[in-house]
């Protein structure tokens, strides 16, 4: 059976940071991953619009020896009806490999479940994992330590980024604690897989509250693709929970500033704050292709 990787829960806590370390290591020195990709081809299905997920991923395959054929949601049969199971079906028969940037995440679990060449969840409704991936990386590379670190999330907590970034750190064994309205808190199975992994997030109301003592500062924005007919309603929610000026002066004097892009300054996060010292947010953009170039040689070594 393919290795699929749709969440973090796909991979093990010892396979996380080896793909981590892994991934440090080849930003440093990129001959070390050779070329495991040679004469294979990968199908890259973006059903969203996408700058980083797709690049860092054409380019990453293509810096391994793998060829990339790029198909947007209205090339294929499944803009006709065509069912995620038979498009795979297919598919896995030309391809070694699928990336898929989508909205269902059922639909990618039928997806993959169908396919004979492993699946990448590029983004799904409920999940990130490669930008967590990135995340825990650019944390690496400036703090060459998770244990103990104090990571706070700002905005929808039950967002696919909130999401993954739980996940990961719970492998990290780092602390969450999530910064939202009681609506947007992030979904038990969440919680529970943290618990699980001996991880207890903390869910705060009050943003700066929420900021005192920590490490990283993290946000996203407030509202997702596919989300615009709740624009205003999540707008009026989460305008709280801004990282501004007076949240950032709460965490420690070396914290870092993180956003997973493409970012609305003066709404989720303030100009000042994303172009602050502190801010590493291209580094964490630049990141995705060395966490996804470790994570191709991982599925595919």
């Amino acid at each position: 059976m393919p290795r699929h990787f749709l969440s973090i829960s796909d991979i093990s806590r010892q396979e996380f940071h080896s793909i981590i370390d892994f991934a440090l290591a080849i930003k440093r020195n990129p001959l070390l991953a050779g070329r495991p990709l040679e004469n294979r081809h990968f199908a890259l299905i973006f059903e969203k619009p996408s700058t980083r997920t797709r690049v860092s991923f054409e380019v990453a395959i293509h810096q391994l020896g793998g060829h990339t054929l790029f198909l947007s949601g209205q090339e294929l049969q499944l803009s006709r009806g065509e069912s995620p199971e038979d498009t795979a079906a297919v598919l896995s028969r030309y391809v070694d490999g699928i990336v898929i940037r989508t909205f269902s995440h059922e639909k990618l679990i039928s997806f993959a479940q169908a396919s004979q060449v492993s699946v990448i969840n590029g983004l799904s409704d409920s999940f990130h994992p490669c930008q967590a991936l990135a995340d825990f990386l650019t944390i690496k590379e400036n703090r060459r330590t998770f244990s103990g670190l104090k990571i706070v999330f700002l905005g929808d907590g039950s967002s696919n980024v909130c999401n993954s970034l739980i996940m990961a750190a719970a492998y990290a064994g780092a602390h969450v604690t999530v910064a939202c309205p009681d609506e947007l808190s992030p979904p038990q199975a969440i919680l529970e897989f943290a618990k699980a992994e001996k991880m207890h997030v903390e869910l705060e109301r009050d943003a700066e509250r929420a900021a005192a003592g920590a490490d990283v500062l993290y946000t996203d924005v407030w509202v997702s693709m596919g989300q615009e007919n709740q624009s205003h309603k999540k707008k009026q929610l989460l305008e709280p929970y801004q990282l501004n000026e007076r949240v950032q002066a709460k965490a420690r004097k070396d914290h870092l500033v993180m956003h997973c892009l493409p970012a609305h300054k003066g709404e989720e996060i303030t100009q000042t704050v994303f172009e602050s010292v502190n801010s590493v947010i291209f580094d964490q953009a630049e990141n995705r292709l060395h966490a996804q170039k470790s994570l191709l040689h991982f599925l595919y070594r």
